[in-house]
């Protein structure tokens, strides 16, 4: 007698996962708007140096590697998602679907000579979809931001000359606010093109508001009435561009138990083609394509040992130098470098898991520690800017006791210091709580009935 084998679909499996995810991304994003409404109603919550340049660079790491200092370029998985370098999309698990989303809560202290100021605010990191689409290939969707401006701060009152017919003290006081920063939505493939090497790109859709405005005022004597006001307001409201990304990776079979993989990526500068519209009192000037993209490298290198221990390490380098801004001329307003410095990271993390397979939950939990260290890309009043220094630890939990469980919430703390080495500059210092959920399961898992 002949076996009649039949495939079929499971959909009570199907549903119960659908449910499962809805309620948890429910509760994810309710809680992210609850905590974006509650820090956006402090004043003053982030940073003075995104009033510079396109903003403050975000942190483009996610759930996995946000613990691990954001290392990433040469790490290789099949149940994750991995941005960072988009060749690894080649190995994601064909039988899964992956949704990963992510949030950060920040809590700070903001420091220049004297003066104190207390920073706290909140953002939505990422969220990112991928799957395994043909044989050796890979897809992945998703938004993340990429720079972030938010200020709203006042300069100390200070004297800038007499009134020459009573020799009164004529005090400027200056107020600046500014809102926006660039968003990036991005398609990515990743290809494994023979054995163990595989490619990739991130093709992106930036967009975003730049928004940037002076006010300053001037009285006279001890009198509080205003003698006249200089507003200067820089409006970009309009950014959009395209970013591409491209990433190899290539590991390494060192011995029976130990893999050694390397990564590399690259990604393609351009000028950003929008006009950008400055407004002085009641005179508007237009600049064309004022901003620029950068040329950046990146290498990476990750050790696993069996499934238990993977350490990481990547250099990323990035051609900011060759960037423009507007500047004010005699002519008016130009786009012109100077404004920018190059700028290097490095960055070594770690991940430890006790044993994936055991039936002891706490086992089965990813540790996570790391750290980086960037050097300024900005130019402030024509000094060197902030270097940032960061240290991280954080866990994988999962979500479920299942032994072969693949989804995770990703919990991590951060320690994140901003200074420059120039006198005067504002010192930042933050304690970072990243909140983040990583689902995986496999929903085109066939079954068969003998």
């Amino acid at each position: 007698m002949r076996k009649l084998t039949i495939s079929i679909y499971n959909p009570s499996q199907s549903l119960a996962c659908c449910r499962l995810w809805s309620v948890i991304v429910i509760l994810i994003l309710h809680s992210s708007l609850f905590t974006f409404r509650s820090f956006a109603q402090t004043a003053g919550t982030l940073s003075p140096y995104s009033r510079f340049g396109l903003g403050l660079l975000h942190d483009q790491s996610q759930g996995f590697n946000k613990s691990m200092g954001g290392a990433g370029l040469g790490v290789r998985m099949g149940n994750r998602i991995n941005t960072s370098n988009p060749a690894s999309y080649a190995v994601i698990d064909s039988l899964s679907l992956i949704l990963d989303i992510g949030m950060t809560g920040s809590f700070g202290r903001m420091r220049q000579d004297e003066q104190r100021a207390a920073a706290k605010g909140a953002s939505f990191d990422y969220v990112h979809v991928g799957m395994h689409i043909a044989k050796n290939l890979g897809l992945a969707a998703g938004f993340m931001p990429y720079t972030d401006i938010g200020y709203d701060f006042c300069s100390p009152e200070e004297t800038v000359g007499y009134n020459p017919d009573n020799m009164q003290p004529i005090k400027s006081n200056s107020a600046y606010t500014g809102r926006g920063g660039l968003n990036q939505a991005y398609l990515g493939l990743g290809w494994k093109v023979f054995r163990n090497f595989a490619i990739g790109a991130n093709v992106s859709f930036l967009w975003g508001k730049y928004d940037h405005t002076l006010l300053q005022q001037f009285s006279e004597g001890s009198s509080s009435s205003n003698a006249f006001s200089y507003i200067l307001k820089n409006n970009y409201a309009s950014i959009r561009s395209y970013k591409v990304d491209l990433g190899a990776q290539y590991p390494v079979r060192v011995s029976k138990q130990d893999w050694l993989s390397f990564g590399l990526t690259a990604s393609l500068g351009h000028k950003i083609p929008q006009e950008a519209t400055v407004t002085i009192g009641e005179k508007t000037d237009t600049v064309a394509s004022p901003f620029d993209l950068p040329y950046t490298f990146g290498f990476g290198l990750a050790w696993q040992h069996k499934n238990t221990l993977l350490l990481a390490t990547d250099a990323h380098y990035e051609c900011w130098s060759n960037c423009r801004l507007p500047i004010e001329t005699m002519d008016g307003f130009v786009p012109m470098k100077g404004l920018y410095k190059d700028r290097t990271k490095i960055a070594v993390g770690a991940q430890w898991t006790p044993d994936p397979f055991s039936t002891i939950y706490w086992k089965r939990i990813q540790y996570r520690a790391g750290m980086n260290f960037a050097t300024p890309h900005l130019i402030v009043n024509g000094l060197d800017g902030p270097y940032e220094f960061c240290m991280s630890i954080g866990a994988g939990v999962p979500i479920t006791n299942r032994i072969n469980n693949r989804s995770f919430v990703n919990v991590g703390l951060q320690w994140l210091r901003r200074a420059s080495h120039s006198a005067g500059m504002v010192t930042e210092n933050y304690f970072l709580i990243n909140l983040g959920v990583t689902f995986n399961e496999r929903w085109f898992m066939k079954y068969k009935i003998y």
